[in-house]
């Protein structure tokens, strides 16, 4: 017998982005607030006149308010996204046991909105839930699949981790800048480590590496300005 052809597109590969989402948006999410915030705090603090030895406690202390807030907060919200996804698969599973009919009806309707012909859409619909039915309708109808599934646990580890590592870059410029440097260093360091986590995020999601730059540094500039602002005036009034 002759070996059967095989598919043209079989060997096709091409890198998409989507599965990225959900570990992507809780690290870019935790390192830029874990930059900014600290950074910002840290710059309110020392427009407030406070010596390194204040500065580096209230820095650690911001870090670790805000790693356990994230990933707290993180967590929470995926999880009720994922409780969402298991009451529609629960609905579906009930669905196409009381009627699988009316089901593959509305499957090849759904297929028939995308163009099909409504022969080839039954066709089409028939074949897909004779092989997998709740997963036909997870995908095609309610829009759930297995990539983009709610993952609570890994979002909040990656939430937790890179709020701590972005929180690093401005505590260390505090360590290493002398004591009429300490506002100058923070702000840069912070400045510079905002644009380049832009810069990552966008080429990671597949967008344009200077609009994500610009739009996260220009936030972080203003963030920055009011913190200072809010130190030097408290700083003022009780010192």
């Amino acid at each position: 017998m002759a070996p059967q052809a095989a598919h043209p597109h079989r060997n096709h590969a091409e890198i998409h982005r989507s599965d990225r989402s959900g570990w992507l948006r809780a690290s870019v999410l935790g390192a830029n607030d874990g930059i900014l915030s600290t950074g910002a705090l840290l710059l309110g603090v020392v427009a407030a006149g406070a010596d390194r030895p204040a500065v580096l406690t209230a820095g650690l202390a911001g870090v670790a308010a805000g790693a356990a807030s994230m990933a707290m907060g993180e967590y929470v919200s995926v999880s009720s996204q994922r409780d969402a996804e298991r009451a529609d698969r629960e609905l579906e599973e009930r669905e196409l046991a009381r009627d699988p009919d009316g089901e593959h009806a509305e499957l090849a309707g759904i297929y028939q909105d995308r163009g099909l012909e409504p022969e080839l859409a039954d066709e089409v619909a028939a074949q897909l839930m004779a092989v997998d039915p709740l997963d036909a309708h997870l995908r095609d109808e309610v829009g759930l699949t297995e990539t983009l599934r709610a993952r609570p646990t890994q979002a909040a580890a990656s939430s937790f981790a890179s709020f701590v590592t972005g929180a690093l870059v401005p505590i260390v410029a505090v360590l290493l800048a002398g004591d009429g440097h300490r506002w100058a260093a923070v702000a840069v360091a912070t400045l510079v480590a905002l644009l380049a986590l832009g810069a990552l995020g966008a080429r990671l999601g597949g967008a344009s590496v200077t609009r994500g730059s610009v739009r996260v540094g220009i936030g972080g500039l203003l963030a920055l300005g009011f913190s200072t602002g809010i130190g030097a005036l408290v700083g003022s009034a009780v010192g």
